[in-house]
């Protein structure tokens, strides 16, 4: 599964079981407009839909992850009222949604910068892998603007505390103070940073896709929920896994293993 080329503003190919989805607009420090948002959503739903893909990687051409919202697209919008802006938000707000939705992880992989809506993509996702050099942070502030379709994701993936300071104030932080707040997931060095990537890409890949797909759900699926109704639902997907094919083999080829 690939493809590239032509007016496309994201690329997808596939290897080893690794989905890779790239924003193809370095020209523009890949920041999002209506038509990559669009392919964006096609190809999530593309390798989300492929039974030969186990992870799913986003990254942005060139130098940057995605520096925000395409400026010149917003000014457009200001003139059309609150119905075009409000449509244009539920579009990408659908993005943040279906990267969530999506049964395989969704693994963001930056360098560069990952500003405004560029952030919230980041955001996201299930995991995020950066690059000691990379910058994170949501500037909307300055420009009278409010980060506020991934407000609800970042308040619970870095806390009240921390979410409201970098939404009030704007500034730009580092990879290392992005994973002591929550926002990264992990911080690779600059040298040999694609392969580091590429081998936990590789190594998430041989997961039990099943065992994956359940726990994603489940993970998810518990937010807002009571501790009891948590714990219940977390037994039915007990209940569930352990029938499942992979849980037979991967019990039996323990216990053959610890018989020898």
């Amino acid at each position: 599964m690939s493809r590239s080329g032509g007016a496309q503003t994201v690329s997808l190919a596939c290897v080893a079981g690794v989905a890779t989805l790239t924003l193809q607009r370095s020209h523009k420090r890949n920041a999002l407009n209506a038509a990559l948002v669009g392919e964006l959503r096609a190809a999530l739903a593309e390798a989300d839909g492929d039974g030969s893909v186990r992870v799913i990687a986003m990254q942005g051409a060139g130098t940057d992850f995605c520096a925000g919202a395409d400026l010149e697209e917003i000014a457009a919008s200001q003139t059309k009222g609150l119905e075009a802006g409000l449509t244009d938000a539920r579009h990408l707000g659908a993005l943040f949604q279906e990267i969530r939705q999506a049964s395989r992880p969704v693994v963001a992989i930056v360098r560069g910068r990952a500003l405004g809506g560029g952030c919230g993509l980041a955001t996201a996702c299930d995991l995020v892998l950066a690059c000691e050099t990379a910058t994170f942070g949501y500037p909307e502030v300055h420009l009278g603007f409010v980060p506020a379709l991934v407000m609800a994701m970042l308040r619970r993936k870095v806390g009240e505390s921390a979410a409201f300071e970098l939404a009030v104030r704007g500034h730009r932080i580092d990879a290392a103070e992005a994973a002591s707040i929550g926002l990264v997931t992990r911080v690779l060095p600059e040298e040999g940073f694609q392969s580091a990537v590429n081998r936990y890409l590789r190594d998430l890949a041989r997961r039990p896709p099943g065992a994956i797909a359940l726990t994603k759900r489940l993970f998810h699926g518990i937010e807002g929920a009571t501790l009891d109704d948590a714990i219940a639902r977390g037994a039915e997907v007990n209940a569930v896994a352990r029938l499942s094919d992979e849980c037979r083999d991967g019990v039996r080829r323990f216990l053959t293993k610890k018989g020898d």
